[in-house]
């Protein structure tokens, strides 16, 4: 099993502005621009927190918008409005170690979902693309305790505006 994490940040590291708007990503680019097709299908299972997953339904055809992996959304709901999402409320940490040792899991959006995942060394690969904007103020992406965590950085790429800098953690990257 390989965890991921995916997702586009602001240059001064923010995920979502104070109000959790994206607006500022839809003004920067799209995903025709990057390698996200190629990502995706190397995925089994995604995982997203609620407020991601508010913001992501709202687009259009949502319905098959992650129409080959398993779709996890972190909520206390006990259904969602989209078929295909599956409405989850347990320890992201347990969770996550109870999925079968074969699949390739990505980790989307909220710093909830992925500050517990680093606090317990189970992000194995970042690949984060930085867009050419300062929010000044937001919701940030790291928001772990405090440790000393160590990544090797395998690539970097640019995508029109957007820097891609791909990541896999050193205590269990092969070096080349």
């Amino acid at each position: 099993m390989s965890v991921f994490f995916y997702g586009c940040i602001t240059m001064d590291g923010y995920l979502a502005d104070k109000n959790h708007n994206l607006d500022w990503l839809y003004q920067a680019g799209t995903i025709e621009e990057t390698d996200y097709e190629s990502f995706y299908k190397s995925m089994d299972i995604t995982i997203m927190g609620k407020r991601t997953f508010n913001e992501i339904q709202n687009m259009q055809n949502i319905d098959s918008f992650y129409p080959s992996t398993k779709n996890y959304v972190f909520t206390h709901a006990e259904s969602l409005p989209i078929k295909g999402f599956i409405p989850i409320n347990c320890d992201i940490v347990e969770f996550v170690k109870q999925i079968e040792k074969d699949k390739n899991i990505w980790i989307i959006g909220g710093n909830t979902l992925v500050a517990p995942l680093l606090d317990n060394d189970m992000i194995d690969n970042m690949i984060i693309q930085i867009a050419p904007v300062l929010l000044g103020m937001g919701i940030p992406l790291f928001s772990q305790k405090e440790a000393l965590k160590r990544f090797y950085l395998k690539e970097v790429k640019k995508y029109g505006q957007f820097a891609e800098l791909i990541y896999a953690q050193l205590k269990k990257q092969v070096l080349d």
